[in-house]
C-alpha cells in the first residue's frame, strides 16, 4: 500500500514537448502574496532543483509555471537558498547534539 502522505509530495509535470517527469516537493514559500514551490526531479540529480510559481487558471485550477522575470526568480531563489541553509544548519546542530549525547 502506498503512503498517501508521501504521494502528496510528488508532482507529475509535463514540459512543452509533452514529456512527463515526476518531481518531489522539497519546499514551499509565499513571497509578496505569491506562492512558490521548490521541486527536485525524482530521476535526476538531488543537488539540482526547480522553482515554480503557483498560479490559477480561468477555471480556478492551480497551475505550476516557470518564473520568466529574472528579478523575481533571483529574489525567490535567494529566499529558498536561505531556507535550505537554515534547515541544514538545524540538521547539523541536531546531529552534533546527538553525538554529544544531548537531544
Amino acid at each position: 500500500m502506498a503512503d498517501n502522505n508521501e504521494r502528496e509530495n510528488i508532482f507529475t509535470l509535463t514540459d512543452e514537448e509533452g514529456n512527463e517527469s515526476e518531481f518531489e516537493l522539497i519546499g514551499e514559500m509565499k513571497i509578496d502574496e505569491e506562492d512558490y514551490l521548490a521541486l527536485i526531479p525524482m530521476d535526476g540529480d538531488e543537488d539540482e532543483y526547480v522553482i515554480l510559481k503557483v498560479t490559477v487558471d480561468e477555471n480556478g485550477e492551480e497551475l505550476l509555471v516557470t518564473i520568466d522575470d529574472d528579478d523575481e526568480f533571483d529574489r525567490v531563489a535567494d529566499a529558498f537558498e536561505d531556507q535550505f541553509m537554515d534547515e541544514c544548519d538545524l540538521d547539523e546542530r541536531y546531529v552534533e547534539n546527538e553525538e554529544d549525547g544531548e537531544q
